[in-house]
């Protein structure tokens, strides 16, 4: 069993490059040329050389960087009972590129049959756990997977099988606690919920995209915190909850700007995770002062490395930025991370692999100077 628990001084957000053999078995997979069990034997080999690297780099946390899925988010979504999802013909826009992930909607009531496929993809990279190592899964937030189906582009399908928003919240947080228990069964310790709605919230064009106004749109902050609270309560009380707020992340572009200031009293001071990974890596996320709205002694997981750009970034610059942050938050409860996933989507951002490793090298470099870890 690991002694070590989430977030780690020096810690990534989970997804990363995939390697060119492993994109190639998924297209020949898709076009039906291998089996699926020539996939996950490709998936099974790409996973253990990761893992083996983030070991030798002198990580204490490891993820299957999210190589058996084609995003971050909807495949988790596939796998409930009640989604449809066909491949779309417009993308979401995205700044300078849209992204072209599957359309999905509501085709029944969500519900989860059995066992979601992430708990056995939890299980592989379980086997890799030593005393110093520990396993996180990834997976969208309760809210994000709410606004999906809630937003006004899904809502007139979503109202043909709810009456009200309220019946699918109490849906999702069902199915989320068997998902959640599933993996607890399956001894993982440490969930971290991926969230692209405060990202959304926090950009002047949210009330827009929501179909609200500046004042409706902090109702719908308080929706998506109930939700994501429901959900961390009814897990079992040992299990760790962070959550990473983003603003996009495909191809190196993004979907999102504005600073955490109009969501920070909802999202910092009442959603009750244990920490929250917090991009920081350009103007886009704006200043450090909503910090000082976290609440009780929640860590907060500075991401001033960017994945989007295969430039190093400076490493006296990283540390003053992690000591401007601690004007509104004590250092020991701050911990240094990436800005965001190398490759949220398979597409992946635009750097190398050697350029990926390179910027966690650095992340560790960074915070063994300023913690002495």
């Amino acid at each position: 069993m690991s002694n070590v628990t989430t977030p780690c001084r020096y810690d990534f957000v989970g997804s990363f490059l995939r390697p060119a053999r492993l994109k190639k078995a998924r297209r020949s997979f898709d076009e039906g040329k291998v089996s699926y069990e020539e996939l996950k034997k490709v998936e099974d080999d790409a996973i253990t050389e990761l893992i083996e690297k983030t070991k030798e780099l002198g990580y204490h946390v490891i993820t299957d960087g999210e190589f058996r899925r084609a995003t971050w988010h909807l495949d988790f979504m596939w796998a409930f009972d009640g989604i449809g999802h066909t491949p779309t013909t417009t993308g979401l826009p995205f700044h300078g590129e849209a992204a072209m992930v599957d359309d999905t909607f509501i085709n029944g009531k969500v519900a989860i049959s059995g066992e979601h496929p992430f708990v056995e993809h939890f299980r592989f990279v379980k086997t890799f756990e030593d005393e110093n190592t520990v396993a996180k899964q990834t997976m969208p937030s309760p809210a994000q997977f709410y606004a999906q189906f809630t937003m006004p582009f899904n809502h007139e399908q979503t109202e043909k099988f709810y009456a009200t928003d309220e019946e699918l919240a109490a849906d999702i947080v069902k199915a989320y606690g068997k998902v959640i228990d599933d993996l607890y069964a399956a001894g993982c310790r440490n969930i971290q919920l991926d969230d692209c709605t405060w990202g959304m919230l926090a950009d002047k064009t949210g009330p827009m995209l929501y179909g609200t106004t500046p004042e409706g749109a902090v109702d719908v902050q308080k929706r998506h915190k109930d939700i994501n609270n429901q959900v961390i309560a009814n897990a079992p009380e040992d299990m760790i909850i962070n959550t990473h707020v983003c603003r996009g992340n495909f191809h190196s572009t993004y979907a999102n700007s504005g600073a955490y200031d109009p969501v920070a009293e909802v999202l910092f001071g009442e959603e009750n995770v244990n920490a929250y990974f917090l991009e920081f890596d350009d103007e886009r996320s704006g200043g450090f002062e909503p910090l000082s709205k976290v609440s009780g002694d929640k860590k907060v997981v500075l991401g001033l490395i960017t994945t989007k750009s295969p430039e190093l970034e400076d490493k006296a610059e990283v540390i003053k930025r992690i000591h401007e942050a601690e004007k509104y938050i004590p250092l020991d409860r701050l911990y240094l991370s990436p800005q965001c996933g190398f490759a949220s989507c398979e597409i992946g951002n635009k750097l190398t692999e050697e350029q990926q490793w390179a910027k966690l090298a650095l992340v560790k470099e960074v915070a063994e100077e300023v913690w002495g870890c």
